[in-house]
């Protein structure tokens, strides 16, 4: 009588992560194609608005932007500080924001209104006309020459701006996918899994028994607990405790981390001082406030200017802001 047993491998994972974006979902980056009466932007509007949230320290330095502005601008009788938050944030995010400006009876301007950049697309027989497209099948045309339009240049084409943190989303991904993989890895308990390895005959079948089922039982609130197994005339290593789970990932992980956090920060140019950053070493980062002034110079005060071009456009100053008090140093 043959007793021999065929075994096999069995082979498992964690599952699909979520990841906020994969694939071609934003890089099918080609070029403004033709939707009937509007073009398309060159990189997916959607895909930008979702990655906008897919990593701590790209969401952190597009809002710390945002806040600086608004903290300083200047409401106006035309643009309240709310809309104007939401503006700056349209032309951080997106590299596009867009300005209507209404009109009472008389052709007389009562307020300017944001439409979200996500949805708004320029005319295909007139780069002055604007439409309002949140589904294929549904459309808003605003009138001629109410639309401001403020956009990030591109080399590539003239009719739809980019962002310039472009280069650092694959950072963001990559920081969103290290941070997804660890939750799922600890969710799924394989991070305190274990393989108990008893080779030592004198136990009994009963004890072995024993041992299984108090395994099984540890588990839910039972976690982790503490076992005690009495081997006597037990040889040494008869009963091993093998850790299923790599050591080792948890720096690869960190180092992960890291780079992809320098990435996203050098894209941006925010100091790690304005985000909230604990330093790795003693020396720390360096003085704030003199970070903090290079920071207002060299990145706020430029995004204060472009967004002013509104003034230019509408004939008055309704774009305006406080002394920026960090470009002072103090």
């Amino acid at each position: 009588m043959d007793t021999t047993k065929t075994t096999t491998a069995e082979v498992f994972t964690f599952g699909d992560t979520e990841a906020v974006l994969d694939k071609r979902d934003l890089m099918d980056y080609l070029e403004c194609g033709r939707a009937g009466k509007w073009w398309e932007p060159p990189i997916s509007m959607e895909g930008l608005a979702k990655s906008s949230r897919s990593s701590v320290h790209h969401a952190s330095a597009l809002q710390v932007k945002r806040n600086i502005l608004t903290a300083c601008f200047v409401p106006h009788r035309f643009l309240s500080r709310s809309d104007f938050s939401r503006y700056a944030m349209e032309y951080i995010i997106f590299g596009n924001a867009y300005l209507e400006r209404r009109e009472s009876m008389t052709s007389r301007v009562l307020k300017l209104q944001p439409s979200l950049a996500k949805y708004t697309r320029r005319g295909v027989d007139d780069l002055d006309q604007y439409y309002f497209v949140n589904a294929w099948h549904a459309e808003h045309e605003f009138a001629k020459g109410t639309v401001f339009h403020l956009m990030e240049p591109d080399i590539n084409q003239e009719i739809y701006g980019v962002p310039e943190y472009i280069p650092a989303l694959n950072s963001a991904w990559l920081n969103e996918a290290a941070t997804l993989f660890r939750r799922r890895y600890y969710k799924n308990g394989s991070h305190a899994g274990f393989i108990l390895y008893m080779t030592d005959a004198a136990q009994k079948q009963e004890d072995v028994d024993a041992l299984r089922k108090a395994l099984k039982e540890a588990k839910g609130p039972g976690n982790f607990r503490n076992l005690f197994m009495y081997a006597p005339n037990g040889k040494k290593d008869g009963i091993q405790l093998i850790p299923v789970a790599e050591v080792a990932a948890k720096d690869e992980f960190i180092n992960i981390k890291n780079v992809t956090r320098d990435d996203q920060l050098a894209a941006h140019r925010v100091p790690p001082q304005l985000m909230g950053i604990i330093p790795g070493n003693t020396g720390g980062f360096g003085d704030a406030e003199k970070a903090a002034a290079v920071f207002s110079a060299n990145e706020i005060a430029p995004l204060m200017a472009r967004l002013a071009e509104l003034n230019d456009w509408i004939g008055e100053e309704v774009i305006r802001f406080n002394p920026y008090e960090l470009a002072k140093g103090k």
